[in-house]
């Protein structure tokens, strides 16, 4: 992780003619933020292409190197002896909360939503309650030509998605006083 550098350094990759890169948009975001909420369908019972191009991208956000000079630059012997020196894995995005809304029509939602959770929590952020997260089927097996009208009938699932919405701003207001019942826990397998 000392060669990976946070935010990514990577992209965009001029030599290979890149020159927009819309990460550089969200990274800032994400650190900014106290509460991060993902409202996704399922597709295929897997995360839509861009969530899990997000996701890979933010893979640096769980133990990158906040100091490209430390590499001088990509450096992999350098690199290779931070790590073995004791690297730290600065977890950049810990303590933050997170909501998860997984909607889809027949099956999958359910495992992309464990997965998203497990993926967050692995990176030390805080679910945002029981309620922080909802994975609900919209228009079982119906036409996708009328799923919307199968979204706009369901009152029950939009009020849950609400829920989700007023979980996650409870635990961001909380900030000073909520304190995690396992923050004193000493993980016996650190990175």
């Amino acid at each position: 992780m000392p060669l990976c550098h946070w935010p990514c350094s990577c992209y965009p990759n001029h030599a290979m003619g890149q020159v927009n890169d819309w990460m550089n948009e969200l990274y800032p975001r994400w650190v900014a933020a106290h509460g991060i909420m993902i409202v996704t369908p399922v597709y295929w019972y897997q995360a839509p292409s861009v969530l899990k191009l997000m996701l890979d991208r933010l893979v640096r956000a769980d133990g990158g190197n906040p100091d490209p000079t430390t590499t001088r630059g990509k450096n992999p012997a350098k690199a290779k002896a931070l790590e073995l020196a004791g690297w730290s894995y600065p977890r950049h995005l810990a303590g933050r909360a997170f909501a998860i809304v997984v909607h889809g029509d027949a099956a999958g939602a359910e495992g992309l939503g464990r997965a998203l959770s497990d993926w967050l929590l692995d990176m030390e952020l805080v679910q945002a309650g029981n309620a922080g997260t909802l994975d609900r089927y919209i228009g079982y097996f119906e036409p996708y030509a009328t799923s919307h009208a199968a979204l706009d009938r369901d009152e029950a699932v939009q009020t849950e998605v609400r829920n989700v919405a007023r979980s996650l701003v409870g635990a961001v207001m909380r900030e000073g006083r909520f304190i995690r019942p396992d923050a004193g826990v000493q993980d016996p397998r650190p990175k």
